[in-house]
């Protein structure tokens, strides 16, 4: 995933001796990467522990590589699993974001995510037309039901990946958490993807600054954007990849139709909305498959994205599209 990093000209802490409500802030590991997390709490609540408690239910619910996880069971052949309500949002997120991109974005890709060396289990060596064309048999969220809380699948080797919505999701839930206890302000990043709400401690918008694709591994920042109660997401194939012996390279972002690993000549995508962080989240990894002339026409039809991407021209130059409802400030 593209990485982002917020920018706050200055963290104020307020006095609890005034009686008035502090920025906390946590940080740690979840999900194969990294969070940090601001929230204003009335009360003066540390809510460290319910995060830590809910991170473990995502994960024991979606996360591919733990074994007892039940997604993780379902991909291994059991069909007794009762999921739990995050599973079944999160599939039925999958399934309508699934239509809308006319089959581009496909969470059943699992069994090519591993073949291609991107997901937990061991690639497949030489991966040809063949093979593909073989794997591509138990790919397909039409193939998939949920059904009074079970998975039907067409096939049993069909596999779930839901690791391109199930981190934003993430940050969905611990959101709904500090709404339910009444923090009004907050913002949570986690690997990059982040949901913000309110205003940060010095009473701004949350200002995001997105990172450049830089290939040479430096980074640099030279935009920014400010969320109003919105959800960020960034997806880029300019630095997960794999160079193979023969020197092709392969990208993370499975195209679910062709069931190949090649870049697109959509460099990176960042979504904003409204919507939850699951939605951007999964919509910047179908724009990554569509390139960037259907993720423009996409775009155009639904307003509710805001959108920046950096993509190749017919050229072979790398040009950036900022969707006309975002505003973004250069430095």
């Amino acid at each position: 995933m593209q990485k982002t990093i917020l920018f706050f000209l200055s963290l104020i802490l307020f006095s609890c001796t005034d009686n008035k409500p502090t920025y906390k802030k946590v940080k740690g590991n979840a999900f194969g990467t990294t969070f940090n997390i601001f929230y204003q709490n009335t009360d003066n609540q540390d809510f460290t522990k319910q995060i830590d408690s809910l991170i473990y239910v995502v994960n024991k619910s979606m996360s591919t590589y733990i074994s007892n996880s039940d997604i993780s069971k379902i991909n291994n052949g059991d069909s007794t699993i009762i999921v739990d309500k995050m599973f079944v949002e999160v599939f039925q997120k999958s399934n309508r974001i699934y239509k809308e991109s006319d089959g581009l974005y496909d969470p059943t890709v699992g069994i090519l995510v591993n073949a291609w060396g991107f997901g937990p289990e061991k690639p497949i060596e030489n991966m040809d037309s063949l093979k593909v064309k073989e794997l591509l048999n138990f790919v397909g969220f039409d193939k998939v039901k949920l059904i009074d809380n079970r998975i039907e699948k067409q096939n049993p080797k069909i596999i779930f990946d839901f690791n391109s919505i199930a981190k934003g999701y993430g940050l969905d839930v611990i959101g709904r958490f500090f709404e339910s206890k009444g923090c009004e302000n907050y913002r949570i990043e986690l690997g990059g993807e982040i949901r913000a709400r309110g205003v940060d401690p010095t009473n701004d918008l949350w200002r995001v600054w997105l990172e450049d694709p830089n290939t040479d591994n430096t980074r640099s920042f030279n935009k920014y954007v400010e969320l109003d109660n919105q959800s960020l997401a960034s997806s880029g194939n300019y630095r997960k990849f794999k160079i193979d012996k023969n020197g092709r390279k392969f990208v993370h972002t499975i195209n679910a139709k062709t069931g190949f690993a090649t870049e697109s000549n959509l460099l990176a995508a960042t979504v904003i909305s409204t919507l939850d962080c699951a939605d951007v989240d999964a919509y910047a990894t179908a724009f990554m498959a569509m390139g960037f002339e259907k993720t423009k026409v996409f775009l155009e039809d639904h307003p509710e994205l805001k959108a920046y991407l950096i993509y190749v021209d017919d050229k072979g130059e790398e040009q950036t599209y900022t969707s006309d409802n975002l505003l973004i400030t250069n430095r």
